[in-house]
């Protein structure tokens, strides 16, 4: 049995409207105020680095009250190293504010590996934050990455509430960088 077309249209404006009001109702059910409301994860602390640069070891549980920028880098990515100024730049700017930046440098390509090539490309790009070199990729993993350049902000108390991938919105991070430096600092930190 063919189905006249006029039909075919009212029924397929059925299912978009019946799709639609369940997106609403599943939106307005996790919203604010929602006991079903989606929670910010708790960042995953730096695994199995293999070695730090510009700082001793860093442990996110002891940045509780600081703003945390982890950055996961390698220093061939062309897109990496066009974002970096950005990166550097917001180090300077808000260090003095409570933010840390944290470069997570984990390589492509084996050379990339080399501990003293990181070391080199650190000082030609003049990078002063903290660099974790994370050759086994078991930060990466930990934070369930998959991109050269990514950005990602942890409140002060250690929430991945921001991420960014790839090139672009430098301006929406430093939005955010600026928010969550202006909240006040949890209890006890």
């Amino acid at each position: 049995m063919k189905i006249p077309s006029s039909m075919r249209v009212r029924f397929n404006q059925v299912l978009i409207a019946a799709a639609a009001a369940a997106a609403v109702v599943s939106f307005a059910a996790s919203g604010p105020g929602s006991a079903s409301a989606p929670q910010s994860p708790a960042a995953p602390e730096f695994r199995n680095i293999d070695n730090w640069i510009n700082s001793p070891p860093l442990k996110l549980e002891a940045l509780r009250g600081k703003v945390v920028l982890v950055d996961f880098w390698t220093y061939t990515c062309i897109n990496c190293l066009n974002h970096l100024p950005y990166v550097n730049e917001w180090n300077e700017k808000y260090k003095d504010q409570g933010l840390v930046v944290v470069g997570v440098h984990t390589p492509e390509f084996a050379y990339e590996k080399s501990t003293s090539n990181v070391q080199e490309a650190v000082k030609r790009l003049q990078i002063k934050h903290a660099v974790a070199q994370d050759n086994s990729y078991a930060t990466w993993k930990s934070f369930d990455n998959q991109y050269w350049p990514a950005v990602y902000l942890i409140d002060k108390n250690g929430k991945i509430v921001y991420s960014h991938f790839g090139e672009g919105s430098y301006a929406a991070t430093e939005k955010k960088i600026q928010a969550l430096l202006a909240e006040p600092a949890p209890s006890g930190s």
